[in-house]
């Protein structure tokens, strides 16, 4: 990887903890990679159901970005959200769609790596509330912007006391599934 600063997207409805995953993936580049990044957000004013992203730049040096321009990573967890916001993605962006929620990619140039991110949570963690944490796992095995164990630093400082179990089981569910594509 070289100095270049990452843009990256995470997006889907409200309620699936897309903002929450965003905050853990700043913190985890940030305070357990040592690398710097900047996270915003955004939602809907209907919030839950409604589409929402979060958005990290992350950078091995300081980040003059306020805003991201062209995501470099894509991930969307609804086809609201997919259809709301991939235009803006880089030609070459790397692309991470739940199968189950994402059933409509028009062809490009960019990278798609279809997650059965839902399926996982609800199959192998058996909690659907932990997409999130399952999403990114996936995003951290496709893109190798964050390390697995600063993702997992991360997750289990942030997360509610007594859920840290469930939520790494989760973020490692997700990177392995992902990893047998990559």
């Amino acid at each position: 990887m070289n100095n270049k600063e990452y843009q990256v997207r995470l997006s889907g409805f409200g309620g699936q903890g897309i903002i929450l995953a965003g905050i853990i993936l700043g913190e985890a580049v940030s305070l357990y990679d040592g690398r710097f990044a900047v996270q915003f957000q955004s939602y809907g004013p209907e919030a839950r159901g409604g589409a929402s992203r979060a958005e990290v730049v992350i950078s091995d040096e300081d980040i003059d970005l306020l805003e991201l321009i062209e995501p470099d990573v894509f991930l969307a967890l609804s086809q609201q959200a997919y259809n709301k916001y991939v235009g803006d993605a880089n030609e070459n962006a790397l692309v991470i769609i739940d199968p189950d929620y994402v059933t409509e990619v028009p062809p490009s140039s960019r990278k798609v790596f279809p997650v059965p991110i839902s399926k996982i949570a609800r199959e192998e963690i058996g909690k659907s509330i932990v997409i999130n944490m399952v999403a990114l796992g996936a995003l951290a095995s496709v893109s190798g912007l964050v390390g697995i164990d600063a993702l997992k630093k991360a997750v289990a400082a942030r997360v509610p006391a007594g859920t840290e179990e469930i939520n790494l089981k989760a973020v490692q569910a997700g990177y392995d599934n992902a990893r047998e594509m990559v």
